[in-house]
């Protein structure tokens, strides 16, 4: 990962359709595309590819979750269950629309704990969502059995997992609905996009109105349709659309570089004494876009991170500091610093985060290191990076490990 590593003439066909055609808008102007409707290409390709009945193209991963959520009826005091760690848009895309994020406790997977989940259930919950960090998957049996116990719909974040498989299915398309970004730095990009993946037909139905300010999008005059439910405007372009149609002809080439790449990189950690791995659920495999591993404590683990910065390895995340990816790094969330009121089903209902006991999160967090796999690496490259690597944390444990 990413995709913006390996543009090519593929990506540049698309585009080209589009700009002598004209029209940048995925919607009407009919006479002039030439036949050009790049985003219904791209979502008929993206729903085989994901072995699903329907995809609807947005404008982000983030619109794309905002979409799923309103497509299902989840709205203002619903409550959905999504983990500590992820990047911020998983609560943004929830409290747009009044609905309150419950956050719970990951496990050795860096995703949903089950038996936090459930804790967490009340009389408002209406939906779990596992986010696939950093290309591995949540238990998703454990959580499917758990909504369907409770009756509760599960939405699958898949922005960084494109790619992964469960029990041979694609991830994104287990649960009720399914989650994918296309930003610039995600394994295929569109520049900017997202798309929701579901098998049910009035998901997709609501999704397809919803991104449109309601559209109900039927015949071929724009102007005539009819608005059955409110709605936003979260489409995505023809530009963007036709930048991922030639991404997704490579999706296959990318991913077999990230394992190539991924499993050099493992190898040569394997062999460090102190270095143990997350856990991928039996019946999961990885996308491979990152390599996660945990070192014995947070003291030592921030002393690797450094020091791999140090030695010129770049691309080394230490999420359990970053701003962006875990709720240490939230204030704005836990003190609702926002431009305007707060929804008050949110004020009333959200939990105590300031107060909240996150200590078994914080067990994970703080001991992990994610390194990021690029595509565009030469084996040479990669095998120096891998020996830099375990050479780096070696040095950083031998003390540790040295009786």
């Amino acid at each position: 990962m990413p995709g913006f590593e390996a543009f090519g003439e593929e990506e540049k066909k698309h585009v080209n359709d589009v700009l002598e055609s004209g029209v940048l808008m995925r919607y009407g102007f009919d006479g002039m595309r030439n036949g050009h409707w790049k985003a219904k290409e791209f979502e008929a390709a993206f729903a085989q590819r994901m072995q699903s009945q329907y995809c609807q193209l947005v404008s982000s991963g983030t619109s794309a979750l905002t979409v799923a959520l309103a497509s299902a009826g989840v709205g203002a005091g619903d409550e959905v269950i999504m983990p500590t760690f992820t990047f911020v848009a998983s609560f943004e895309s929830i409290m747009m629309l009044g609905a309150v994020p419950v956050l719970v406790d990951i496990d050795d997977t860096l995703t949903l704990d089950p038996a936090a989940v459930e804790a967490a259930i009340t009389d408002k919950t209406r939906c779990v969502m596992p986010v696939h960090m950093c290309g591995s998957m949540a238990d998703l049996d454990a959580l499917k059995a758990i909504c369907d116990k409770h009756n509760l719909l599960l939405l699958e974040d898949a922005c960084q997992a494109i790619g992964g498989t469960y029990k041979g299915q694609p991830l994104g398309s287990y649960g009720d609905l399914g989650c994918f970004s296309f930003d610039f730095v995600k394994t295929i990009t569109c520049g900017e996009g997202g798309a929701v993946i579901t098998n049910n037909e009035q998901y997709s139905i609501n999704a397809d109105q919803y991104q449109d300010h309601g559209h109900d999008h039927v015949g071929n005059d724009r102007g005539a349709e009819t608005h059955p439910v409110l709605g936003y405007n979260f489409r995505i372009s023809e530009l963007n659309a036709a930048v991922g149609l030639g991404q997704l002809s490579k999706l296959d080439t990318f991913l077999a570089k990230q394992k190539e790449h991924y499993t050099i990189m493992r190898n040569a950690l394997e062999q460090v004494n102190g270095v143990t791995f997350r856990r991928v659920p039996e019946g999961g495999e990885e996308n491979y876009s990152f390599l996660n591993f945990f070192l014995p404590t947070t003291e030592l683990t921030q002393k690797a991170h450094k020091a791999l910065g140090e030695a010129g390895v770049d691309a080394c995340f230490y999420w359990y500091t970053n701003n962006w990816h875990y709720i240490n790094g939230w204030e704005h969330l836990r003190n609702l610093n926002s431009l305007g009121r707060v929804p008050s089903e949110i004020r009333n209902q959200i939990q105590d985060l300031n107060n909240a006991d996150f200590s078994a999160s914080d067990a994970w967090m703080g001991r992990t290191i994610s390194a990021l796999v690029k595509i565009g690496w030469t084996e040479a490259e990669v095998q120096q990076r891998a020996s830099k690597m375990a050479e780096v944390i070696s040095e950083v444990l031998k003390t540790e490990y040295s009786l």
